[in-house]
C-alpha cells in the first residue's frame, strides 16, 4: 500500500472517524462513570484525577477548569517535589512513570477521603506507577474510572510486577479509540505522526462532566461548577465553592 505524505486534511479525516466512534459508542460506559462520580460528590467526595506523561492533560481537563466541577483534584508526578519535598532531580528520570514505588507517595500526598472517586488516564495502561496507583485505589475502596486505549493496551506487555494493566483494575473503562502507538498517519519508512488520544479523551471527559451535572440536578443538588476566572464575579464564585473543599483540592501548576 502506498503511503501518502501526511497533511492536515488527512489528519482531520482520520481523527474525525475516531472521534465519531468514541462519542457514539460510550453511552453506557459514560452513564456508569457518571453515576460513580455523582455518588461520590453527593457523599462529600471529590474527583481525584491522575495521569503521567501526556495523559496528564486528561487530569487537567477534569480538575480546576472553567465549566468543570469544583470538587476535583489533580495528582501529578511533580507533586513529589512540589508537595513531598523530593529533590528536583527526581523529575529528571525519563522512566519515573514506570516506577511503582512513587504511586504510594503520590497517594499519600493526595490524602484522599474514603468517598473520593479516582479517574486515571494512561494511553498504554501498562506503566508501573499507573498500575500501582490503580491497585492502591482499589485496595482503599475507591471507585476507579480508567481512560485508556484498548487497542494499545491489549498489544503490549504490562510493566507492573503483577502483570496487570489499568483496565484490569477499573470499575469503568473509557476507551479513547487511539490506535496502537497513538498517532494516525503512517510515514514512508516506518513510524507515524499526529496523535489523537488527548483529543478523544477530552471529548469523553466533557461528556462525563455533562452527565454528572445532569444526575446532580435531577437529584436536586446544585452542581458545584467553575466559572471562568476571566469574567466578572468569576473569582468570587469560584473561591466560595473551593472553600467547601479546603485542603482537599489543589490548584498548583
Amino acid at each position: 500500500m502506498e503511503v501518502r505524505v501526511p497533511d492536515s486534511q488527512q489528519f482531520l479525516a482520520a481523527a474525525r472517524d475516531i472521534v465519531d466512534r468514541v462519542v457514539t459508542g460510550h453511552t453506557a460506559e459514560i452513564g456508569r462513570a457518571a453515576e460513580l462520580v455523582a455518588a461520590a460528590l453527593r457523599a462529600d467526595g471529590v474527583v481525584q484525577a491522575f495521569g503521567t506523561g501526556h495523559s496528564e492533560s486528561l487530569a487537567t481537563e477534569i480538575a480546576g477548569r472553567a465549566g468543570g466541577l469544583v470538587p476535583t483534584n489533580k495528582i501529578a508526578v511533580r507533586d513529589l517535589v512540589l508537595l513531598g519535598g523530593a529533590p528536583h532531580e527526581t523529575l529528571a528520570d525519563p522512566k519515573l512513570e514506570r516506577d511503582p514505588a512513587i504511586a504510594h507517595r503520590l497517594y499519600e500526598l493526595a490524602a484522599p477521603h474514603p468517598a473520593d472517586v479516582f479517574v486515571i488516564a494512561s494511553n498504554s495502561g501498562i506503566n508501573g506507577c499507573i498500575v500501582e496507583m490503580a491497585s492502591l485505589v482499589k485496595e482503599h475502596g475507591h471507585a476507579l474510572i480508567a481512560f485508556t486505549s484498548l487497542d494499545h493496551t491489549r498489544k503490549v506487555t504490562p510493566r507492573h510486577p503483577s502483570g496487570k494493566r489499568l483496565v484490569d483494575l477499573a470499575d469503568v473503562v473509557l476507551d479513547n479509540g487511539a490506535p496502537f502507538g497513538d498517532s494516525l498517519l503512517p510515514l514512508e519508512g516506518g513510524g507515524s505522526v499526529c496523535a489523537v488520544s488527548s483529543i478523544t479523551a477530552a471529548y469523553l471527559a466533557q461528556m462525563l462532566n455533562a452527565e454528572v451535572v445532569r444526575l446532580l440536578i435531577e437529584a436536586g443538588v446544585t452542581p458545584p461548577v467553575y466559572l471562568s476566572a476571566n469574567i466578572p464575579g468569576g473569582d468570587e464564585h469560584n473561591h466560595e465553592l473551593e472553600n467547601r473543599y479546603a485542603g482537599r483540592i489543589r490548584r498548583s501548576a
